[in-house]
């Protein structure tokens, strides 16, 4: 049996036809790197009591989106903060928290990682921009579209592993904000050239065999290592370092 990988979806205004409403909705490319990885993809809205579907979810994706709210990490909002979506918020804590209640495998996707590093206890730069020339290493391209930039990756890490690499890796990338104090039990396992954290591991004081999110959008390429990796996870094996 394929493994079901359960995928946290935005919740935005849309458009189809003559219709104009709230929707749960999700970019494709994220359900199409899960299936070519070899999992079965199953959509998650950001409703009230959806971390009830963990029993019956193999692994969890925390896709990327809008901003989360700074009163979840004791900051008040930057000018520049915005799309904040306190449904989401709720609903992607709550699932976080039952997946690693259940020890199942998480992938963490831009918004994803930041999500992962506030339930540790951390905290977030909210507007990169302000950071002068330690937040200008191409991090957002002009709205609607993915830049690039090289990442270097901890030696020894899991995600060094998946990547089998300890080379800089080119990666696509469209965020504003990135993780300013990193959270308890977390490792920082990939950097860009100014110094910002580009991905995390849970590994302290953690039996979770994989626990791992990043700050680029792996989903926007053509490297499907992370998701065939976070599958893999989901069916019990072992990942081959």
């Amino acid at each position: 049996m394929k493994p079901v990988i359960g995928l946290t979806t935005y919740a935005e205004p849309a458009q189809w036809g003559a219709w104009h409403a709230p929707a749960a909705l999700l970019p494709l490319n994220y359900a199409e790197k899960v299936a070519a990885a070899g999992g079965v993809p199953v959509l998650l809205p950001p409703v009230p009591g959806i971390d009830d579907s963990i029993s019956r979810l193999d692994a969890l994706v925390l896709t990327g989106g809008g901003d989360i709210d700074p009163a979840s990490y004791g900051a008040a909002a930057h000018p520049r903060t915005g799309r904040i979506t306190a449904e989401r918020d709720r609903a992607e804590l709550d699932l976080l928290a039952a997946a690693l209640a259940a020890g199942l495998p998480v992938l963490g996707i831009c918004r994803g990682l930041q999500l992962l590093n506030i339930a540790q206890g951390g905290t977030l730069h909210q507007h990169l921009a302000d950071l002068g020339p330690a937040g200008d290493a191409g991090h957002t391209p002009q709205p609607g579209t993915f830049g690039s930039h090289r990442v270097r990756v901890a030696a020894g890490s899991m995600l060094a592993g998946i990547l089998r690499t300890d080379r800089p890796v080119a990666v696509p990338t469209a965020h504003h904000q990135a993780i300013d104090r990193l959270g308890t039990g977390l490792t920082a396992t990939a950097w860009t050239a100014d110094g910002i954290i580009e991905a995390a591991e849970l590994t302290g004081g953690s039996h979770h065999p994989f626990v791992l999110a990043v700050q680029w959008h792996p989903e926007a390429g053509d490297d499907t290592r992370l998701f065939r990796a976070l599958v893999t996870a989901a069916q019990g094996a072992p990942l081959v370092s």
